[in-house]
């Protein structure tokens, strides 16, 4: 059976009692499992990173993410109303004190976002959990998924690995999504396929990944668009999720292995054309909408504070963060390790990107 995952994300503002709302939502509206995100804003952006558009917005983001922070115990407070509401508890970390958060709740798996994608020093401690990984796709290239998934690979090769084709923009155009691309990632990078959709359709894209193979589909889940969570505005309320789920279940139950029935019930509900579009061609590119943040939303190597000509380079002065729209992109996270102990050329002004051409 396909996994339905609730991505409730941030969307409980860092109450409880409305996290357990949301929990209950989700069970009852046909989720498998409950997605969560342990934030903490130093270990994701820089504080100059400045206004993030988001779908509510422009957004002070590293403020809002700072006021969302909250303790262990409030996380293994969600793992426990999510078991005794019968859904899985999974929740994405952003660096390494987040990791290590999750990673004393004793996870069945753990779930990266996009823009972590190519932090290739978090994905080496993630993979060492030796647990189930679910890895998204957004703005990703095909040498950086056959990237991540060969390091995962070599940290764990035996744990279960599950990659989500995703189109990272708020909402996501439809027909950007590709979804006969799904069955060409798990054949190549030996992975299973699924789907993460930030299209506004309630089901047209989970129910034509799973007649391409899809074993997980996420999708944000919130108690009303109206609601002030930074994901809120492009998530479906309950029964928009309610009816995800139960059209999900409905193609489950057709004869897979007669892909004809599930097409032509897709056709049925979304029509021919629609199905056609949203099915691509296959090939991995990065979507239209997703073109300009290539290299920008994921991680790459800043300076932390303002650092002049001769500095050492060290782990306190300079960290992988994500970059956004104000500041400069510095190199790829890969080569963290190889800079730490080098001297700076020139002056670096907090918050940018430190590249090569920085370096003595």
């Amino acid at each position: 059976m396909i996994e339905i995952v609730a991505e409730i994300g941030t969307a409980h503002g860092g109450r409880l009692d409305r996290a357990e709302k949301l929990i209950r939502a989700a069970a009852r509206a046909g989720a498998d499992t409950a997605k969560f995100q342990i934030v903490f804003a130093r270990e994701i952006l820089h504080p100059a990173t400045g206004n993030v558009p988001l779908p509510g917005g422009e957004t002070p983001l590293y403020k809002v993410f700072e006021s969302l922070e909250q303790p262990a115990s409030f996380y293994a407070s969600l793992r426990d109303i999510c078991e005794a509401e019968a859904v899985n508890f999974l929740a994405s970390p952003f660096g390494m004190e987040s990791a290590a958060l999750l990673k004393s709740l004793g996870p069945r798996a753990v779930k990266v976002a996009s823009p972590e994608l190519n932090y290739s020093d978090f994905l080496r401690i993630l993979a060492g959990w030796e647990i189930p990984m679910i890895l998204s796709s957004g703005v990703s290239r095909m040498e950086d998924l056959e990237e991540a998934v060969s390091l995962v690979r070599s940290k764990a090769s035996q744990s279960d690995l599950t990659l989500l084709h995703c189109v990272t923009s708020y909402p996501a155009p439809e027909d950007e999504y590709n979804l006969s691309l799904l069955p060409r990632l798990a054949e190549v990078l030996k992975v299973a396929a699924g789907v993460s959709d930030h299209s506004e359709d309630p089901s047209l894209i989970p129910c034509t990944a799973l007649r391409y193979g899809a074993v997980m589909v996420e999708k944000h889940f919130t108690l009303s668009r109206s609601d002030t969570g930074l994901d809120d505005p492009i998530a479906l309320e309950p029964d928009d999720f309610r009816l995800m789920c139960d059209r999900l279940r409905e193609l489950e139950s057709l004869n897979v292995s007669d892909r004809g029935d599930m097409e032509e019930t897709l056709f049925s509900w979304f029509g021919r054309e629609r199905v056609r579009r949203v099915a691509g061609d296959g090939i991995k590119r990065l979507a239209p909408a997703e073109q300009a943040s290539y290299g920008r939303t994921n991680r790459s190597v800043h300076a932390m504070d303002s650092l002049e000509a001769g500095t050492i380079l060290n782990t306190e002065n300079c960290a992988v963060l994500r970059t956004e729209k104000i500041l400069r992109p510095g190199m790829h996270p890969r080569h963290y390790g190889e800079i730490l102990g080098r001297s700076l050329a020139r002056r670096v002004a907090a918050g940018q990107g430190i590249r090569f051409e920085d370096l003595v």
